[in-house]
């Protein structure tokens, strides 16, 4: 497998069709478009800062008549306004080597989580000569922020020849 698919990351997470779900810094739709038809009857929240690939988005709900995603333009490091302990799945993929303050992003990631909610954090390896040379972030950093936010580490794994992956579980409060 030499880049990520989706659809069979998402395939191997303990998921049920009701469920809620948000995809940070979404894009164009390539994990919420399978993930709102893993979930057919719960909701995605895609949310991202850019309109151009939200657009690019809401062309493709609409061609494909999907009615359980929720398009959201927010800057994530400021919040967003999804309810706390709303939703069982965030998706944080290839994202956070965009972001300037990681753990607030890390930090509405928790709050947004129900306990036990489910966090997929997959990023551009390293030394992946395909990966944009814009502030790459290492597997260490990414497991110190979460582990910082109140995440414990359930699985790593490697996301294709480019990507490394790990999905975290809220930790419940104490």
């Amino acid at each position: 497998m030499n880049f990520i698919k989706p659809e069979e990351i998402i395939d191997d997470l303990p998921l049920e069709k009701g469920m809620a779900a948000a995809d940070f810094g979404c894009g164009s739709g390539g994990w919420v478009i399978p993930l709102s038809k893993k979930l057919e009857d719960g909701i995605v929240y895609a949310v991202d800062l850019l309109e151009e690939p939200l657009s690019a988005l809401r062309g493709k709900v609409e061609r494909e008549s999907i009615s359980n995603i929720k398009i959201i333009r927010e800057n994530i490091e400021e919040g967003t306004e999804i309810r706390s302990d709303s939703v069982d799945l965030v998706l944080m993929t290839n994202f956070l080597f965009q972001v300037e303050d990681r753990k607030k992003v890390f930090s509405e990631a928790e709050r947004i989580l129900r306990t036990d909610g489910i966090l997929l954090v997959v990023e551009w390896r390293l030394d992946s000569t395909l990966a944009p040379s814009i502030a790459k972030i290492g597997p260490e950093e990414v497991k110190g922020l979460a582990e910082e936010a109140g995440f414990k580490l359930e699985e790593e794994f490697q996301a294709g020849m480019h990507h490394y992956g790990f999905i975290y579980k809220k930790k419940k409060n104490e």
